[in-house]
Formats: structure tokens, sequence, C-alpha cells
């Protein structure tokens, strides 16, 4: 989204360690390498939401006891940064042909002080906002896989960002089949 950009990598399924092996499904681990520096707190956090959302999705069961890796590198924050990691990871998951129940797509919306919602916000646009909030939304039914919200909103607020972040996902998943379309149709 907008000038924010994340190269993602799968690696596996491949051999699991003994010590990370589950017997009835793969594991999945999640690193997220911020553009400069070391991973912090933050990136940990945010390594989570992503593994919790993708393990929603990857039909793991299909090769128990392998590891699957997904690497996430920021080439540039711009703003809803947690939306471009999760259509990344999405991306890379489809790439790398990993058996998928359905498709999710991340949107952030920001809600700033007057009200108004803001969808795929800068990074100024961020900071400037009441509520920042952003969801990983399924492709088959649109429901909900992950929400994250920093700020405050209401009940009806955050109802309303939903709503718009839903109709936003059709957008992405387009962007999706096209982008498919594109890469299989040489």
């Amino acid at each position: 989204p907008g000038d924010t950009s994340v190269l993602a990598g799968i690696y596996g399924p491949a051999e699991a360690k003994v010590s990370k092996e589950l017997p009835d499904r793969a594991a999945l681990e999640v690193l997220l390498r911020p553009k400069v520096g070391l991973p912090g707190v933050l990136e940990r956090s945010r390594e989570q939401l992503l593994r919790q959302t993708c393990e929603a999705v990857v039909l793991g069961a299909l090769h128990p006891r392998t590891a699957v890796s997904l690497v996430l590198q920021v080439l540039s924050d711009a703003g809803s940064l947690l939306s471009c990691c999760l259509n990344a990871a999405c991306m890379a998951l489809l790439d790398a042909g990993l058996p998928l129940a359905a498709l999710f797509c991340g949107v952030t919306c920001a809600l700033q002080p007057d009200g108004a919602i803001l969808l795929d916000p800068t990074a100024r646009q961020e900071q400037e906002a009441r509520a920042v909030l952003t969801f990983a939304i399924a492709s088959s039914d649109r429901k909900v896989l992950m929400a994250n919200t920093k700020g405050s909103c209401s009940v009806e607020e955050m109802q309303q960002c939903l709503a718009a972040a839903q109709r936003a996902a059709d957008t992405v998943f387009q962007f999706y089949r096209d982008s498919v379309c594109r890469r299989y149709s040489k």
C-alpha cells in the first residue's frame, strides 16, 4: 500500500527441529525484520499476529512434523505496515504453493478526530488519527481473522471501520487475482 513495501520469503515445508516439531501439523515460524537495526518488542508482537493469522488459513495438517518459515523484510515504512505485511505474507504463501483454506488480506483504517475513516493511511495520518485499526479479512466469506487496534474508538466506529475494510478487501483480492494471472500467463 502506498510507499510501504515488504519483501516476503517462504522456506519449507522442510524438516523441523525436534524442539519445534508438531506431530499433527506443520510448525509455522514468522520472522519480521525491520529496515534497520534488530527486531524489538513491536516486531515480536507483529510476528505473533502474523503467525496466528497465517495458521488460521494454512492447511498445516497436510504436512505434519515439518516447519515452514515466513521471513518478512521491511524495505520502506510509510504507514499501514501491518496490513502490508499481511498482504505480502498471503502472496508469498500463494506463490509458494502451500495449501490454504482461503486467501486473506490486511486493511488498515485510521479514524480521524472528526470521525472520518481513512483507508490505507500514511504514517503521518496514523499519528494524527484518534485510532488506527488493522483487520485481516478472509476471502471466502469476508470474516475477520485478526483485528488490531491502537487508540480508542466506540463499538459503532469499529463496526464502521470493519465494514469499510471488508469493502476494501474486494480491491485487494482483485489485485491478487490480477497478479497471479500476470505471473502464470507468461
